[in-house]
Parts: C-alpha cells; sequence; structure tokens
C-alpha cells in the first residue's frame, strides 16, 4: 500500500495537494476517520474527480483512524486490518509521505495538544513488547477471542514434544490437588509416569468389573493402585477420566486434554470483586454507577455455583462450593444493605456478598457513596483490608479471582499477586472509548474524572490478569471500521504523564468471548402463559397507563391502543435515553403509530447525587416540554424489582411493542439479552455487543444512535409493515428468542467460565504463563506512576 501510495503522490500531485490542504483548512488538530472519509467523499463530488475515491490515497484514508494536522504535516493512523496499527506524516507542501514509528507519532499528537516539545533522551514509554517475544500468539483475526483453543492447540504439541517432560508436569499437576489437607487425585503410591501409566491401565481393568460402584464402593482398592478422589462419581465416569488421562500420555490431543482438564476438582472457592457502587440484591438498581453489573455478577454467582457444584459431584467430591462478592461497605447506605457487612445471595446456597469499607490515610471509614471516578486512593488498603477477611472467611485461599471493572481488575490484580492466585479480568465497559480524547485532554478532565488514575490501572490489571472475559469480540477488537476497547490501549499518550508504545496486544491468548445471558427465571417468553405474574398486571397497567398510584411519572397516553417503544437505563449520556426521546418527538409519522415508554432514574434532579444524571434529567423534562409529548409519552422512574422489570418486558410484548437500547456505545446489552430472552423486537445501537447479539433483520434490528432521524424511520416502517402482517411482528420475536437459546444462556456461561478455570491454571503451573518478568515490570510502573497519582504525589513524567 505504501509503494503505491507513493507511486501515486508523484503522478497525482494537485489532486492529492488539495486533499490535503482541504483536511487543514478545517483547522482541527485532531481528526476522526469520520471526518476524513467525509471530506474526502465531499472534495471528490466537488471537484467531480471519481477516480479519486479509487486511489491508493483514498484507499490509505478510509483504513485510516484519526489524523493529527499542523500547518506543516498530515500524521494519519491507519489500521489496514483489525489489531494492524502502522503510522505515516505528509508533508502539506510537497506532498510526500514517509513511514514513521508509533513513538514519533504519539510525540507529535503530544506537541499539538501540549504545545510543548519533550527532547529528553529517554522520554517515559511504557513498552511491554519485549516480554511477549517469545510468547504464543495468535496471528488470525478471526481467531481474536479465542484464546484458550489456541493455547490447547499451541502449548500441548510444545509440552508433549518431548513426551517425557510433558508427561512428568502432567503427573506433578495431578499430584498437587488436595483441599484443605486433603489429597485428591493422586496419592504417593504413584511416584512416576510409568508407576501413573500402569496405575491407571489395572484402575481402569478392574472398574470394567465394577459398572455400578460408586466411590464407596472402589476407593479402597484405587487408593492401593495410587488414586485419590476426584476421578468420578461412578465406576463409569471414573473409567472414562482415567481413559481421558490413558489417552493424553499415548497421544495428546488438544480436544482430549481440555476435557480431561475441565473434569480435575481444582475450583472450589471464587472471590468475585466488584468494589464501586452500590452493591446490593435489593433498592440499588437506578443508584449512581450501580446499574447491570449488579445484575450480572448476581446472576453469575448463581449460575457458577450451579456448575460448581454439578462438577463437583460428577467427580464424586462431597464439597460444597463458596462463592464470595467482595465489595464495599457503605455506612450511609440509603434504603439499602449496603451497610450490612455480609449479606446471603439469594438463589444460592453459600455465595455471600462481602463488604469492606473504605477508609481515609488516618483509618476513618469513609462513610457516603464515591463516584468510580474517585474511587482509586482507597483500593490498596481494600484490596489489604479484603485479603484479611476472605482468608478468614474461606479458611483458607480461592481457587480464582475474578475482578469487575476497573477498579474490580485492579484489587484482582491486586490479591491474586500476593496469594499466587490465578486471575480473570471481566471489564465490562472501559472507560476510554466512552469520552473522546479522554487520554489526550486527560488534564482538562482529571479533576472530574481521574482517568490518569484509572488509565493506568487498565495497563496494569489487563497486563497481570491471566485470562480476561469480554462479553463481545467487538470489546477487544473491534470491527473493521472501529477499534475495540482493548485494542485502544495498544497505543496512546497522556501528554505530560507517559507515552505507551505497547500497553496490550489482542492477539494474546488470554483474551476468551464468552456471553452471558438473562436469568431464565426472570426473563422467559411471554407466551409462557403458565409462568407469567398475572398479579402483577394491575400493577403495570396502573404504572404504564393509569394514574401510576402515587409513583412519580410524567405524560399520560391518549391513546392507550397503540403499541409501545419501550426504553429502560440508567440516565447518563452514553446510554442516550433523552437522544430517543428527542428522535421520536422530531418524528411525526413514529408518534402517529407507537407511545413512548421511558424508564430510568429519578424525574426530580434534586434527588440525584450524580452531576451527569441530573443534567440528563433536566435535559429529559426539557425534550418533553419542546416536543410536547404529554399525552404520547409516559416516563417513569427506574424500576428495581426484577421480576416487575421481567413482567414489563412481557407487558411491552402483549401489546405488540419493540423494545429499544439507543446508546452512543454499548459494551454488552444486558437489556438486550432481557428482552429478547422475552420475546420482544429490539432495536439496538449498532455500536459495541448489541451488534454481535443482533442479527440484523433476522433477530433484532441496529440502529445508528448518531442518525436518530433514520432510526425513527426505522422503527415507523416496524410497526407499519407489522400492522399489515401480523406475523412479521410474530417471526422477529421467534428468530428473538432462538437466537438467544443458541448463544446467550447463563449455562453456558458457567460451562465455558469453569473450563477456563481449570485449563489457564495447568498452562500456568506447566509452563511460563506466569509471565514473572512481565509482573516485575508492571509492579514497578504501579509504584512509579499509579501510587503516586492516587496519593497526590507528582508522578513520573515525559
Amino acid at each position: 500500500m505504501i509503494k503505491k501510495l507513493v507511486e501515486y503522490l508523484r503522478a497525482h500531485r494537485d489532486d492529492a495537494y488539495l486533499l490535503l490542504r482541504r483536511y487543514a483548512s478545517l483547522d482541527k488538530k485532531f481528526l476522526l476517520s469520520s471526518e476524513l472519509l467525509h471530506e474526502l467523499q465531499k472534495y471528490s463530488k466537488e471537484a467531480q474527480n471519481g477516480h479519486l475515491l479509487e486511489s491508493p490515497l483514498a484507499q490509505m484514508i478510509r483504513v485510516g483512524q484519526e489524523a493529527a494536522l499542523d500547518t506543516q504535516w498530515m500524521y494519519l493512523a491507519v489500521r489496514p486490518r483489525i489489531g494492524e496499527w502502522h503510522y505515516l506524516r505528509f508533508h502539506l507542501e510537497s506532498v510526500k509521505v514517509e513511514r514513521i514509528s508509533v513513538s514519533r507519532y504519539l510525540a507529535f499528537k503530544e506537541w499539538l495538544q501540549d504545545g510543548q516539545q519533550d527532547d529528553s533522551c529517554w522520554p517515559l514509554e511504557v513498552d511491554l513488547g519485549p516480554f511477549n517475544r517469545e510468547f504464543p500468539r495468535l496471528k488470525e483475526t478471526r481467531s481474536i477471542g479465542q484464546g484458550v483453543a489456541f493455547l490447547n492447540r499451541k502449548l500441548s504439541s510444545q509440552l508433549f514434544e518431548r513426551r517425557d517432560k510433558g508427561d512428568q508436569r502432567l503427573f506433578e499437576f495431578l499430584h498437587v490437588h488436595q483441599f484443605r489437607g486433603t489429597q485428591l487425585m493422586l496419592n504417593d503410591r504413584i511416584t512416576d509416569v510409568a508407576g501413573l501409566r500402569h496405575g491407571t491401565r489395572k484402575a481402569i481393568d478392574y472398574l470394567e468389573q465394577q459398572p455400578d460402584a460408586t466411590w464407596l464402593n472402589v476407593g479402597e482398592q484405587l487408593r492401593e493402585l495410587g488414586f485419590e478422589p476426584g476421578w468420578g462419581k461412578t465406576a463409569e465416569r471414573m473409567s472414562d477420566t482415567l481413559q481421558l488421562l490413558l489417552d493424553i500420555l499415548e497421544a495428546p490431543t488438544p480436544a482430549n486434554l481440555e476435557e480431561f482438564l475441565s473434569r480435575i476438582p481444582s475450583i472450589f472457592s471464587i472471590v468475585i470483586l466488584s468494589p464501586h457502587g452500590y452493591f446490593g440484591q435489593s433498592n440499588v438498581l437506578g443508584l449512581p454507577d450501580t446499574g447491570g453489573q449488579v445484575v450480572y455478577i448476581l446472576d453469575q454467582v448463581r449460575a457458577l455455583e450451579r456448575e460448581m457444584r454439578q462438577r463437583l459431584q460428577e467427580q464424586g467430591i462431597d464439597i460444597e462450593p463458596r462463592i464470595l462478592v467482595v465489595t464495599r461497605l457503605i455506612p450511609e447506605a440509603q434504603d439499602t444493605t449496603c451497610d450490612q457487612p455480609t449479606e446471603k445471595i439469594t438463589g444460592s446456597r453459600n455465595a455471600i456478598i462481602l463488604r469492606i469499607p473504605f477508609r481515609e490515610e488516618g483509618g476513618e471509614i469513609v462513610p457516603q457513596w464515591v463516584s468510580r471516578f474517585e474511587v482509586w486512593p482507597y483500593l490498596e488498603r481494600f484490596a489489604i483490608e479484603a485479603e484479611k477477611e476472605v482468608l478468614a472467611e474461606l479458611g483458607g485461599r480461592p481457587d480464582l479471582i475474578v475482578g469487575n471493572y476497573s477498579d474490580g481488575c485492579l484489587v484482582a490484580s491486586l490479591m491474586s499477586r500476593r496469594l499466587r492466585v490465578t486471575q480473570c479480568n471481566i471489564a465490562h465497559a472501559l472507560e476510554k472509548n466512552k469520552y473522546l480524547w479522554s487520554e489526550l485532554y486527560w488534564k482538562q478532565m482529571d479533576d472530574q474524572y481521574h482517568f490518569a488514575c484509572q488509565f493506568t490501572a487498565d495497563l496494569i490489571a489487563m497486563n497481570t490478569a491471566d485470562f480476561i472475559i469480554t462479553s463481545t469480540y467487538q470489546e477487544i477488537a473491534g470491527t473493521s471500521d472501529s477499534v475495540g476497547q482493548y485494542e485502544s490501549y495498544s497505543s496512546f499518550t497522556m501528554p505530560g504523564l507517559y507515552r505507551v508504545r505497547n500497553g496490550i496486544d489482542v492477539f494474546d491468548p488470554k483474551f476468551n468471548v464468552v456471553s452471558p445471558g438473562a436469568d431464565p427465571e426472570v426473563y422467559f417468553p411471554y407466551t409462557d402463559h403458565e409462568r407469567r405474574l398475572h398479579g402483577l398486571h394491575a400493577e403495570l397497567n396502573d404504572l404504564l397507563i393509569g394514574g401510576a398510584g402515587g409513583s412519580p411519572v410524567r405524560g399520560r397516553y391518549v391513546d392507550e391502543t397503540k403499541p409501545i417503544i419501550f426504553t429502560m437505563a440508567r440516565l447518563d449520556r452514553i446510554k442516550n435515553l433523552t437522544g430517543l426521546v428527542d428522535w421520536y418527538g422530531r418524528c411525526q409519522r413514529l408518534r402517529e403509530l407507537a407511545n413512548l415508554l421511558v424508564v430510568g432514574g429519578t424525574l426530580d434532579p434534586d434527588r440525584s447525587d450524580d452531576h451527569e444524571e441530573r443534567e440528563q434529567i433536566e435535559l429529559m423534562h426539557e425534550l418533553i416540554d419542546q416536543h410536547d409529548l404529554e399525552s404520547q409519552l409516559r416516563w417513569v422512574g427506574f424500576q428495581s424489582e426484577r421480576n416487575l422489570v421481567g413482567e414489563l418486558y412481557r407487558f411491552v410484548a402483549d401489546r405488540r411493542g419493540v423494545f429499544v437500547q439507543p446508546a452512543l456505545f454499548e459494551a454488552y446489552g444486558l437489556t438486550v439479552v432481557e428482552a429478547m430472552s422475552s420475546g420482544l423486537p429490539t432495536f439496538a445501537t449498532r455500536y459495541g455487543g448489541p451488534s454481535e447479539i443482533i442479527e440484523d433483520g433476522v433477530s433484532g434490528f441496529h440502529i445508528d444512535p448518531n442518525r436518530g432521524d433514520q432510526a425513527a424511520l426505522a422503527l415507523a416502517g416496524f410497526f407499519e409493515r407489522s400492522a399489515e402482517d401480523p406475523g412479521y411482528w410474530e417471526k422477529i420475536s421467534r428468530q428473538s428468542l432462538a437466537r438467544i437459546g443458541d448463544r446467550y444462556t447463563w449455562k453456558l456461561y458457567a460451562e465455558q467460565m469453569m473450563t477456563l478455570s481449570r485449563v489457564y491454571g495447568f498452562w500456568k503451573y506447566v509452563t511460563n504463563l506466569e509471565r514473572e518478568e512481565t509482573y516485575r515490570y508492571i509492579e514497578m510502573f504501579y509504584n512509579l506512576q499509579y501510587r503516586r497519582l492516587t496519593r497526590g504525589g507528582a508522578p513520573m513524567t515525559q
């Protein structure tokens, strides 16, 4: 591409010069890919220069993600394919192009933004690339997010290439398994690989003569052969597991190795970390920083506990699994349980919420809610105190630590490093992509958002994690047109602080896509009349259509027969509920076809502690007044009762309505899954996870939140078609349910999560997945950069 571009610039200097001059005339320091493409198309049309659009220059512009310009130069970051980046600069007068390094590109951006040129010999650069040179790495973009499958293929061939070495490491791995001093899998009667082979054959022969036996019947004989509990509950299961081992010792394959590892009883207790927000089981949804992550984690806990118990039982282990959700204790808890140190999780047997307070430097407990943007100074002390409480509660180390969101992932890094426990990260939604140029303008935003701390914490956490779970592929690597959340950390700069040359590699096999579902006890099809909560219908009818029974609402439908456009989320700018209200208000065609139902936030800005939410509340009232929507819109405050919300989706489906998720960006889209699980046709943002959940035009519809007029027309078209052909609404509903059943259930999630935990634990034990060199580098970065930032000291700078 570069060679063709150079030849084109030489042959068509005038065309290229005028286009580059046009970009410079916009008088912007930085241009987005959409702006680059828009000006290219606009110029080509005005100049009647159709061939320009097919030129090598246009091809380069199309894969350009951003540009940085001054009076002499245009620097361009190009991404010809997912995860692959190159950097160019064009001289605006001579129209010459050259490739440059990422460091040079970032330095130019720093100079444009900060007005200062860094002339030091060694500017502060973060570069984790050298630590991963010898580490297995995926090569194909389609394989991103399938890390465990890649690792099994790659490392199993390497490990067992020298049979003596691989067999010995597997033997040692089986020997270390125990639970609180009780030996599992193998005992000291088997002392080497040869003994393992011999004993395995004898055990299989013996079990074939005991077809209906359990461990109680055969345990004594198997112990004599060198085996302990953990191979299976029944003779058939034990024999099958032993045969898998024999197959691996004979001729290992990735498939039989994964199946064998998934059976090993190695996960008895899990710690799940989610410090920020109000984490509780009632009256918390809709409070600041408290939304889908609470629902996600509670559903996750129930699913994981069931899966852990089932696997242990299948392997003949009579141990009850434990899960602790560690969060923050908030003394001023409002009408919630967030001031209680412990709370049993309903729907589980032994899972609890364990709450640890934030403390000031002097040890005083912080009584009030703290924004997720301001938690950073408290997390190190929180991690140390949480570690002590976890060890006391479990009676020993957990087997897996799972971090949630940026703050929880950082705490997971600190705890797992100290306890030497496998670490899993689930970021849910990294903030860097949500706020345009947030890393470049971090100084201007830092008083409110503290991005310097957060982005530093993100780099630390994602590089210390043993494996990372994402809900979608896009969360890792984006699309051909947009950059993934994790991919955005591969290189960036925070002027005056530090520059990231290699922050994370999306081709790293630590990434795995594991999509959650919706609680099937709450979110089920509207056609399942036997399970429907008919007793709630009068309350729902009053809340949404009638007098609301004293609940704060705004608006009342004049024509109650129209289908309902339903939307529900927190009231913040990114969720974009006010955007949907504006689209609806401007589209008379849509207003005539359907009513709008908005469920979110509170109606009184004085009742919100969140600055951004207050702004959105005030904007919502303004839009309702501006478009005169009182007779076609109903705005209801956020509903936290899950059963009520589940029936609400079905209530809207009964009236042949739709669900709309209008976010500017949505990392996953749990409400999308909930709506589709209820059989409610769904329109959702094309930016983020919903574009993977929904097959456009088949199981729902994609909308562009930046093109609200088009989204409104798409909704109108759907209602018109459904009115002409009632079977069309039902077709989309059925296909929504089928999509969820095939891909998005908590049972599938829990199965994958447990297998991942065991497989990564194995490879961490038998290979260099420990990445000790990376950890030492990260520890230095934590102490010299993150800790200084959180304590108000002067950080290391460029």
